[in-house]
């Protein structure tokens, strides 16, 4: 967690006792872990929120991109010509 190990814990619950007091400290502590989970959850809820948003969006681009795929059969063309150029006038090479 943040990359704190247990003697860098140790200094700040020390500085914390002695900087709020022993009979503050387990409210603090309370509220501290209160705190947090609630972000928790807010955060859990947006991500899930983002997500649901993503889904949706891609369900919404999948039916014109298959719509798309069926109108455009591989290997026909509209022109008749299947995209050789032909020569216009009435000469032809030898």
């Amino acid at each position: 967690m943040f990359g704190i190990g247990m003697p860098e814990m140790i200094v700040i619950l020390v500085i914390a006792l002695v900087v709020i007091g022993p009979q503050k400290l387990p409210e603090l502590a309370k509220s501290l872990g209160r705190g947090l989970a609630e972000f928790k959850r807010a955060a859990e809820d947006f991500r899930q929120g983002v997500d649901d948003e993503t889904k949706a969006a891609e369900e919404k681009e999948r039916p014109a991109s298959e719509l798309a795929a069926k109108t455009e059969e591989p290997g026909k063309s509209d022109s008749p010509t299947d995209g050789k150029a032909e020569p216009e006038s009435g000469h032809h090479k030898t």
